[in-house]
């Protein structure tokens, strides 16, 4: 019966049916005479206290939450209250409710295993989209603790054990393949800062440069696509949740984001940056201008064809690679880029008006992801900058807390409104056929620092005023000085 029960629990996937316009249709449970904590407004809760907000999660004989509130207040309840302390409010709750019907008639009794089986979907949930909450001892006792009032429930068969068994597994599996990339530790390149290479005294025809592994734009921005990807699978509601709970927490907390490394939102910012400085190395240190202003006009079709993919990440770390000052400045090799394809590019990462044409861009490649039928269309990677910023203003302009000091619920619905979308976005699995050798190049060829790329921007076309002159022969004499 307890397995019936569970298979006709629902079992939408993970945010699929998330955040629609309205959970009006939702039972809400009975609160008495505290029926103004929580408030709801169109069927939503938008505050409550958080002990009702708790109250809310917990699922009861007639009630079980609905799966964007199950999700929302999981990812901002760590705003508030650490995880295990939550586990140990939400088993304080079903302990009373199983006490309840316990003590109750035969009819109520008979209730439990159907119960237990709305806890176990609870923990099944909780466990499969926060599995992080369970890293420390003190959650995973709680856990145990509940699963073990659960499993009373079922003394006869041992049906409830052998799932709550089956859950632990695949939790630890998950946390276990969590672990294992939190201990690869990212490997940052070193700029390169050789003499001989900074001031070209090997030959040219000895350096191996990207068109030598790759001369495809499409191809290149496919290739891009894979590494993006790749990053963004390993980025989690909780890690992007640390950009609230960080930040401050009203109730004096230290949250678990505020002890955890964003070892992931780190590596991912990185990868960013090293993408935009491979792109003004691969222009510098181009000797013969011809050469130069063919992989300017390169990088132009990669960033345009990223844009087409939907991968906006790429296309704006390559942008912002070109308008790098040693690269900005090489105005005779500008003069022969046909420059109306990167005019087009950058009116579409124009910042002005809070990047309005660029929003209308990811909104479109959004909607095309919706109604798509290939994975090919579902694609959409948002410049995760930009999508950061955006959680942060979210954050800064609404207060967690109400005069009233109930918790502002409203606003972490749009918080988690916006994390869903991501979330959704990074489960596309990428189409593109992957190619080892291009994406080695990308990941592991030498780029300069800022300083090796003005010296090499200099050798390529002479300063032009006093000012590039003596940023010229500064950056000469330290290089030297360093020989």
């Amino acid at each position: 019966m307890l397995l019936e029960t569970l298979e006709t629990m629902p079992q939408t996937p993970i945010f699929s049916s998330m955040l629609g316009s309205s959970c009006s249709g939702q039972v809400q449970p009975d609160m008495g005479e505290r029926c103004v904590d929580p408030v709801y407004q169109d069927g939503n809760i938008v505050s409550g206290s958080l002990e009702a907000l708790i109250e809310r999660l917990v699922p009861t004989m007639d009630y079980y939450p609905d799966r964007t509130y199950i999700f929302t207040f999981l990812l901002s309840s760590r705003v508030f209250i650490h995880p295990h302390e939550l586990l140990a409010k939400v088993g304080q709750i079903c302990i009373k409710q199983k006490q309840q019907l316990e003590a109750g008639t035969e009819a109520e009794k008979a209730k439990l295993k159907s119960f237990a089986a709305k806890i176990i979907q609870l923990l099944k949930e909780w466990t499969e989209t926060f599995p992080y909450d369970f890293q420390d001892e003190k959650s995973m006792k709680e856990l145990k603790e509940i699963a073990h009032r659960i499993t009373q429930c079922d003394e006869e068969n041992g049906t409830v054990k052998k799932i709550i068994s089956q859950m632990t597994q695949n939790l630890l599996m998950a946390l276990s393949a969590r672990s294992q990339y939190q201990e690869i530790k990212e490997k940052f390149r070193q700029p390169a800062m050789d003499k001989g290479t900074i001031l070209k005294t090997k030959p040219q025809s000895t350096q191996k440069d990207i068109l030598s592994v790759c001369c495809d734009p499409l191809i290149l921005a496919q290739q891009l696509t894979h590494i993006e990807l790749e990053r963004v699978s390993n980025i989690y509601p909780e890690d992007l949740m640390q950009i609230v709970s960080h930040m401050d927490s009203l109730d004096n907390h230290k949250c678990r984001g505020d002890v955890t490394k964003t070892y992931n939102l780190e590596a991912y910012d990185n990868w960013f940056n090293c993408l935009s400085m491979l792109v003004a190395t691969e222009i510098c240190r181009v000797v013969k201008k011809k050469q130069r202003t063919r992989m300017v006009e390169f990088f132009i079709d990669v960033a345009r064809e990223c844009f087409n993919i939907g991968n906006f990440n790429s296309m704006m770390a390559i942008i912002s690679g070109m308008n790098l000052s040693p690269v900005a400045r090489l105005k005779k090799t500008w003069s022969k880029v046909k420059t109306a394809k990167f005019d087009v590019l950058e009116h579409h990462m124009d910042p002005s008006s809070n990047f309005c044409n660029y929003r209308t861009a990811l909104q479109g490649a959004a909607q095309r992801s919706q109604t798509a039928n290939s994975n090919r269309e579902k694609i959409v990677i948002p410049v995760f900058n930009l999508f950061i910023k955006d959680i942060y203003f979210l954050h800064k302009i609404h207060t967690n807390r109400l005069p009233n000091g109930q918790i502002n619920f409203k606003k972490f619905w749009e918080i988690s409104r916006q994390i869903h979308d991501f979330l959704t976005w990074k489960q596309v699995e990428c189409p593109f056929e992957k190619d080892k050798k291009i994406q080695s190049y990308l990941l592991t060829a030498p780029i300069y620092s800022e300083e090796a790329l003005f010296i090499a921007s200099f050798e390529s076309e002479g300063p032009e005023n006093h000012m590039e002159k003596d940023s010229w022969k500064t950056l000469r004499t330290t290089l030297l000085n360093r020989a």
